[in-house]
């Protein structure tokens, strides 16, 4: 019996968190389809410049994925800081360096990241075609000399944003359970001290946060994508589940934006230009403003 009574308390502390967030979530669906807290504010972005250092990322006829993410990556912290001074920025990298995908991921959860936007540049893999460079005589007969030819494919253009991959789940699980302290208090795990990440209660909670983040990554995926179609007329592939490390692993809502194919000309000069440059990241920012609106109490 001496026993009994701290044994209920332990179980009992998860259920009655799961039950206030599920409550919470119940509440606030209606009005915010979030799992937020009243008075909630986005604080913290965190922007994800793709590649870098002694990983080029893609290569365009002239330019490569590193160098357009970087560029794109400072403007938009320069835009966020102008338009919504409110709001911190916290870069994954500043110069050409390399960063491991899974340091991007501790770089947004370290710093308590409400949004992950992670830049990139999309690329068509080379076509391979066989042409007859010569011949030659076996047992007779003249038989032709094949050779296989790499041809760039130039075929694709326009943007693309992505979210984690629905199917793919255990790793944000993971960061979610590293990160609960961010998500209920301060003191979290000292003062409940009867959270277990395997028990099904916990479990519960993880996945109403989990479901919440993808359920916003894709409101945000979706804005950015209407701003660059309907605002600035770019072709689009919409918005797609994808398996990514870094989105996986980040345990807020996240995005990734494909800004173009760089190995096509025409994305490749709109990337490298002063005005592709400043219409992208500026229907990033409204995109951000209008979710800001939509989440915040």
């Amino acid at each position: 019996m001496i026993h009994t009574a701290p044994r209920r308390v332990t179980y009992s502390i998860p259920a009655l968190l799961v039950l206030f967030f599920l409550c919470s979530f119940k509440n606030a669906q209606s009005a915010t389809d979030s799992l937020q807290t009243p008075g909630f504010k986005i604080r913290n972005v965190v922007i994800d410049a793709g590649h870098g250092g002694h990983d080029p990322g893609a290569q365009g006829p002239t330019t490569n994925e590193k160098t357009i993410t970087l560029e794109l990556a400072l403007k938009l912290q320069k835009a966020i800081e102008r338009e919504l001074p409110d709001v911190n920025i916290i870069m994954t990298r500043t110069t050409d360096k390399f960063v491991e995908l899974h340091k991007r991921a501790d770089i947004a959860n370290k710093n308590q990241g409400q949004l992950f936007i992670s830049l990139h540049c999309n690329s068509l893999a080379n076509r391979t075609s066989t042409e007859i460079t010569g011949y030659k005589t076996r047992h007779g007969k003249k038989v032709p000399i094949y050779k296989t030819v790499s041809i760039p494919n130039r075929s694709s253009r326009g943007t693309m944003v992505l979210v984690y991959g629905s199917r793919r789940v255990g790793a944000q699980e993971e960061a979610l359970r590293e990160n609960a302290v961010i998500y209920a208090e301060k003191d979290y795990k000292s003062n409940y001290a009867g959270y277990d990440p395997d028990n099904p209660a916990s479990t519960i909670m993880l996945n109403a946060f989990r479901d919440k983040y993808r359920k916003q990554s894709i409101r945000l995926a979706s804005l950015i994508d209407t701003e660059f179609t309907e605002t600035d007329g770019r072709p689009s592939k919409g918005v797609k589940e994808q398996v990514l490390l870094v989105l996986d692993h980040s345990a807020m809502p996240a995005v990734l934006i494909e800004t173009g194919f760089i190995n096509n000309p025409d994305d490749e000069d709109y990337l490298t230009s002063d005005q592709g440059q400043n219409e992208m990241v500026n229907s990033i920012v409204r995109a951000l403003k209008n979710y800001k609106k939509q989440v915040e109490n």
